[in-house]
């Protein structure tokens, strides 16, 4: 039942490309379609509600946590009164490499993608999204769970918060350094521009700063978690609401949405407007992965299933690929449970996961350091692979870049510039 899957990842592949103006105004009813195809085989097939219900919730979460983020970075305005540079570029790349780790890959990616392309207006192309889709919204997200799903999922599932930093800041390094490196060059090579005698002050300037508030609010409501929270009346509180299995919405996604809603009411109405601020881009993300989240369902029950047959099999090379390549194109942080838990069955143990396990020069350390990058590292291989990507995307075609298509993207940009680099990192696992 993996079809409804498939034909979805056809359709956002081709859509845009060659029926261009019937997707943009349909696309929402045929994921919704699809959707409803698999939720029905599931329903009254193999009488299966749980595995929905499961699906509805996390759907609710993975909305709740991108809609704050998308609002209150919107309500933020960076004036950088400076010229494009390579160098400069490269510079808003790192930087967003870093706050990666501590706004979320979504929050960093939509607090700097508009600065970013303004300051590159009359030479801005679609590499210049591409390598921030890259760099800000996936491979700079991997020191610690607060950057990307998957590895907040490890931490709720018994991998130390500081587990991350402390042992793949050197694939961030190398990671993030080689894609700017091959982004400085053909940077470089973009003359548009050069010939704007423009006086530029040099000065930075913040518009509605207060709107950081409800950024960091947010992040701190991602810990709000029976998993975390282990004891006191919070706890008891949290375990009830998590206890319904009918309830979609938790205590935490009840705030996403409060915080969603305060952040647009006292948004900065001059740094909104000079963001071209709209919902477009977050409608588009709802839309689309409510479809996504339920056709992938099949699929990700298969690499449950195998992962769990054949994982006493399988070497931290496969690991490392087969987390990756599915990460690629289905939702990254199941993905990466799936094969985290295959991997504790190779040493006989399951969650939480044992800390001796995965301390230095454990047997499962290797394994875990090849789920965590791949899972984090690919997700910018597709638009589909990390959620911010679809944004920034959006947002980007909403300013006049023309961007690729799915396949495109894929076969111009993500596989001659981030499999070799994968390949080094490999290398060095």
């Amino acid at each position: 039942m993996t079809l409804p899957f498939v034909i979805l990842l056809l359709m956002i592949a081709t859509g845009p490309l060659f029926y261009a103006h019937f997707w943009h105004h349909n696309y929402g009813k045929i994921a919704a379609l699809l959707g409803l195809i698999t939720g029905s085989y599931y329903i009254f097939v193999l009488h299966d509600t749980t595995t929905l219900i499961h699906a509805g919730e996390e759907y609710f979460s993975f909305i709740g946590l991108l809609t704050p983020l998308f609002i209150a970075s919107g309500g933020i305005l960076i004036r950088i009164h400076k010229k494009a540079t390579p160098m400069l570029n490269s510079a808003i790349l790192i930087i967003g490499a870093f706050l990666a780790n501590l706004m979320a890959t979504t929050g960093a990616s939509m607090l700097l993608i508009r600065p970013f392309m303004k300051i590159n207006k009359g030479r801005l192309k679609p590499y210049h999204i591409i390598f921030f889709i890259f760099v800000v919204s996936n491979i700079g997200g991997v020191l610690t769970p607060i950057g990307d799903p998957p590895l907040f999922l490890g931490f709720l599932k018994g991998v130390p918060f500081f587990w991350t930093l402390t042992h793949l800041w050197h694939f961030w390094i190398i990671g993030v350094g080689l894609v700017v490196v091959v982004f400085f060059i053909i940077d470089s090579r973009n003359k548009d521009g050069e010939d704007d005698s423009t006086e530029m002050s040099g000065k930075l300037e913040f518009v509605g700063l207060k709107s950081l508030i409800y950024i960091l609010a947010t992040v701190g409501c991602i810990f709000l978690d029976p998993a975390v929270i282990t004891s006191g009346p919070l706890h008891d509180i949290l375990k009830t609401i998590k206890g319904y299995t009918f309830h979609l919405f938790g205590l935490r996604e009840i705030l996403f949405f409060a915080i969603a809603f305060v952040a647009y009411k006292t948004s900065n109405k001059e740094a909104m407007k000079e963001n071209d601020f709209n919902f477009e881009p977050i409608l588009e993300v709802a839309y689309l992965f409510i479809g996504i989240f339920l056709t992938m369902q099949p699929a990700l029950s298969l690499i449950g299933n195998f992962a769990a047959t054949n994982g006493d099999k399988l070497d931290v090379n496969t690991f490392y690929w087969a987390t990756g390549a599915l990460s690629g194109v289905l939702d990254n942080a199941p993905t990466y449970l799936n094969f985290l838990s295959a991997a504790l069955g190779k040493f006989g143990v399951s969650f939480p996961v044992p800390h001796d396990l995965i301390a230095s020069g454990a047997e499962g350390f290797r394994y875990l350091e090849a789920i965590s990058v791949a899972a984090v590292f690919f997700g910018a291989m597709t638009y589909i692979g990390n959620a911010p990507n679809f944004m920034v995307k959006s947002i980007a075609e909403q300013n006049g870049v023309e961007m690729p298509a799915f396949a495109q993207y894929a076969v111009k940009y993500s596989i001659p510039i981030l499999v070799p680099i994968f390949v080094i990192v490999w290398f060095i696992l």
